[in-house]
């Protein structure tokens, strides 16, 4: 069984976003959103709403920025 970053997405309020990126990012982040789907058997997001928890995630995870954040 894969295990992805991600779980469920909160079902709350979507943010709108505006955001310009390359075409396989954009196949990468669909393919994503059906995985995502099927393992939680929920119905397949918005790719866009995958951004937000992909970036809070990152930032979460990136001890060089949580180190500097704190100097």
């Amino acid at each position: 069984m894969t295990k992805l970053k991600l779980g469920p997405l909160p079902d709350d309020k979507p943010v709108k976003v505006t955001v310009e990126m390359p075409a396989p990012l954009q196949r990468d982040l669909i393919a994503y959103a059906e995985v995502l789907a099927r393992k939680s058997g929920q119905p397949a997001a918005d790719p866009v709403r995958l951004i937000v928890p992909m970036l809070q995630h990152f930032i979460a995870l990136d001890l060089g920025f949580t180190k500097a954040r704190r100097n």
